[in-house]
């Protein structure tokens, strides 16, 4: 019987690359949360943390951004779904085309996009965006979803993958199904994993960006973090250890979902 060596070389070099990476990682982590903790003189408290929360800024801005991301996540499914079944299923020598245009936002910097929506959507353009605010908000949230579509096509594109888009919608249309069903009903449910990574993703976006919301002037997430960075000591500390934790609240939750999808799949 062949004795497995748990001490190879290869091993041991994982292993100390993981280590690496996890220091790299973990401690500066670890110090802003211990320095987060360190406002009451003399002790560790978690005053910065009370003093986050019950500003009414920080409820107000975060609240924005929720909003904002909800908005952004409804309509980017509206937008992308859609778009990567009908490409899949009667557009398919137009695939590299849609991925070139939505791998645009990786290569154009977030303020070069504003600086174009306030050229062109100016009070006084003939879509006069930023007149008003309920127009502004809505400018936003478009350029929300510019920046997460790359990563929400992908997501979704990965998920058709799996399916057999055509099969699915021949059997769907030889029953009488229209459109709206065979997309509602039958192809947006085998693509959910899809979908709910795209979506945890550009809820991490929306909530920590700042340069579009700065640019335009609106009261969201990302501008209120740089304002209580540059004015207070101890409360940007825990304000990035709030933020470092949705992030990884939405990664877990990709996980969970793609984990949850796999079982549905292979039947438990």
């Amino acid at each position: 019987m062949k004795k497995t060596r748990y001490f190879t070389p290869q091993r041991i070099g994982a292993w100390v690359a993981f280590l690496i990476g996890a220091i790299y990682f973990l401690v500066p982590l670890i110090g802003t949360f211990e320095f987060s903790l360190r406002m009451r003189r003399g002790e560790y408290s978690f005053d910065a943390y009370r003093v986050v929360f019950t500003d009414p800024n920080f409820q107000s801005t975060f609240g924005y951004s929720i909003l904002l991301a909800i908005m952004t996540i409804i309509f980017g499914i509206l937008l992308v779904v859609p778009t990567a079944y009908w490409v899949r299923l009667r557009l398919p020598k137009l695939r590299p085309v849609i991925e070139f245009i939505t791998l645009m936002p990786l290569v154009i910097p977030a303020i070069v996009i504003v600086f174009g929506y306030l050229r062109i959507y100016n009070s006084s353009s003939w879509l006069p965006f930023t007149a008003s605010t309920q127009a502004t908000d809505l400018l936003l949230m478009f350029g929300y979803v510019t920046l997460s579509l790359p990563y929400m096509y992908r997501a979704i594109d990965t998920a058709m993958r799996t399916i057999d888009v055509r099969t699915l919608t021949e059997a769907a249309e030889s029953m009488g199904a229209k459109l709206p069903t065979i997309m509602f009903r039958i192809i947006f449910p085998n693509v959910l994993s899809g979908v709910m990574s795209g979506a945890f993703i550009t809820f991490a976006i929306v909530i920590g960006e700042f340069t579009l919301a700065s640019l335009l002037n609106r009261p969201a997430f990302g501008p209120y973090l740089q304002l209580v960075g540059a004015n207070r000591a101890y409360e940007p500390s825990a304000l990035a250890i709030i933020a470092f934790g949705i992030t990884w609240a939405s990664m877990a939750l990709i996980q969970l979902v793609s984990r949850l999808n796999k079982f549905k799949t292979t039947g438990g």
